[in-house]
Formats: C-alpha cells, structure tokens, sequence
C-alpha cells in the first residue's frame, strides 16, 4: 500500500490518489480472508458445526472488506467533487447515510443467504416497511427528489438571481436537499420547499447570461418636435451608460414609438445592463438627467389629462353658451385641477 501511494502520488490522475487512498483497509481484509480460507483447505477437516462458522466469518469478511471499499470509494469522490459543486456539500451527509443504508441492507442479506437462511420474510418484511416509510415520508421525499432535479439539472444556481411565480425575488444563496434559501434585496432569507421550486415558474435573470435589456416608457406631448426630442433622449441615454457603474458601455441606446396616448405620444427607450440589480441605478439616474434636460430644452412631458365635450341646451341664438372642451385631471398627483 505505501508503494502504490507513492506511485499515486507521483501521477496527476485523480482515480489513482482516490484508489490508493481507500484500499488500504479493504485490502488487508481481502488477503487476511484468503489467507484463512487457503489455510483451512489444507489443514485436515474440522468439525461440521466449526466449518459452518469458519465460513460465515470467511463470507462476512470478504462482504464487508468490499463494503469499506464501496464506503471509502464515494467518500472520497463526493469530497474531491463537492470542492468544484457547491451544491452538493448541503446534500453530502444524507447521501452518504442513504448509500450507506442501502449497501449494509444488501450485505445483511447476501449473509443471509450464504449462511442459508431463508431471506423471503425479510424481503417482504422491507418492502412493507419501505411503503409505510416511504407514505409517511411522502413530502420529504418529494423535497428531497425536486433537489435531487434541481442539482442535476440546473434551473437555478447558486448566485442567480430568480424571481418566482409568487412575485419573491432574490438571490440563490443554498440549494439543500430539503428546502432552497433564497436572499431578497431586503438581506432577509426566503426558504422555498424544493417541490415547489421546481413545480413552479421561475424567472432566472443569469440565464442564458448575466446582462439585460432595461426599458424606460416615456411620454411626450403632441406638440413637441420628435425629431429634436429623439436625439436629446439618446444623447442623456449614452451619458448614462457611459458614466454609471453596471451599465454596458458599449450598448447604443434607441427610441421604438409605442402608440399615440390620450394626452401625448408614448416611447420606449431601450438601456442595456450588466446585472439584473444594476438596473435600479441606471433606471434613476436617467429619469433624473431626462426631466431636467427636457426642462433645459422645453420639452414638454404631459399630464395624463381627458378632453370632455359638453352638450349646449341653451338656444343657439345666444354666442356665448356655445359647446366647448374642459380640461380634466385623472385624479392622480401632479395633475391640473
């Protein structure tokens, strides 16, 4: 064993440091039950009662000298695989005692059977035990299976961040095997059963990359020069990616016309970021430079505002109770009484 270390030691492939490593206890349980199974085909026979447990430490040493090899052999490789996924390092103790589990039930009943003990009772005995279980279980293990998916498939990772159908927002922060931590804006932490994560829509904003487009709708009245206002938008709109941190530097921004609204012509002015958080500060910093560049040029945004017109029933005779528009508010703040 310290020389097939050494020759590990001395190569860059991971499986032969991973072999050298787990062995080692294996290995020496291996040769001490040949070492006894070869001495007692040469001695002269033993008692019949001292054959039968002769062989069942023979059968339970060779059985367990391949389960440490099993148990040492995905030790190993889920340390050396959960330092490049961090996700599995929340899952790496309940996959551990769930293999565990599962090969001791299968050693337990190889020595049954070698030792010649009827094993149907106990197989029935397990599988009406695995469905009780398994019923009372139901929705851990459904959480467990959904991380199991999550894990293996990735609709979300570690870092991204999502927005989920019910409108909570936030930062992957742990992938468990239960349940999924999320870290809103606000630094509180949202805990997601993993069953509805991956049963539910989810808005992953780092898929298929990290930048976004970011929208602005804006409005102006039908008495502005579009042309004049256009280039003045854009211009604010490049000294903005230009100069706030999170914005793409090399994004030219543009103007698509939406509709004509009630009270002026409505646009859209299309911004580019770096990071789906970075938009805040860009969506600030442009309305803000907007408003007073459209201050400094006269440019007017509208008020939203509805043009009502008035039946006369007085007689047409009389000039100055003619049909005329008024001018109303919508009832929302900043607007003309």
């Amino acid at each position: 064993m310290r020389y097939l270390q050494k020759r590990a030691d001395q190569t860059q492939r991971t499986l032969d440091k991973v072999l050298s490593s787990v062995l080692g206890t294996p290995f020496t349980l291996f040769f001490l039950g040949l070492g006894l199974s070869l001495f007692l085909d040469i001695i002269p026979p033993v008692p019949t009662k001292l054959t039968k447990y002769s062989n069942a430490f023979l059968i339970i040493l060779f059985v367990l000298a391949g389960y440490l090899f099993l148990d040492g052999l995905m030790t190993e490789a889920l340390r050396r695989y959960s330092k490049k996924v961090e996700s599995i390092v929340p899952s790496e103790g309940v996959m551990k005692t769930l293999f565990r589990s599962i090969i001791l039930v299968f050693v337990f009943l190889i020595v049954l059977d070698r030792l010649k003990i009827t094993i149907t009772p106990f197989v029935a005995s397990l599988g009406i035990g695995t469905a009780i279980v398994g019923f009372a279980l139901q929705e851990t293990l459904s959480n467990f299976f959904s991380g199991i998916y999550i894990n293996l498939d990735k609709p979300v990772r570690i870092g991204d961040y999502i927005r989920l159908e019910s409108g909570e927002e936030g930062y992957v922060a742990l992938v468990g095997w239960r349940s999924t931590k999320i870290r809103m804006l606000s630094n509180n932490i949202l805990i997601v059963p993993n069953a509805k994560l991956a049963g539910s829509r989810v808005i992953n904003f780092y898929l298929p990359e990290l930048d976004l487009s970011i929208l602005v709708n804006v409005s102006v009245s039908y008495q502005s020069n579009l042309e004049k206002m256009e280039r003045v938008t854009v211009n604010v709109a490049k000294q903005v990616l230009q100069e706030i941190e999170g914005a793409d530097k090399e994004f030219e921004p543009f103007i698509p016309y939406n509709r004509f609204g009630e009270s002026g012509i409505h646009f859209t002015v299309i911004l580019r970021g770096k990071e789906y958080t970075h938009q805040y500060l860009i969506i600030h910093e442009f309305i803000k430079r907007l408003h007073r560049r459209y201050q400094l040029e006269e440019i007017e945004i509208p008020y939203p505002a509805r043009a009502l017109y008035m039946k006369n029933t007085t007689p047409k005779t009389d000039p100055s109770c003619r049909s005329r528009p008024v001018q109303i508010g919508t009832g929302e703040p900043g607007d003309p009484e």
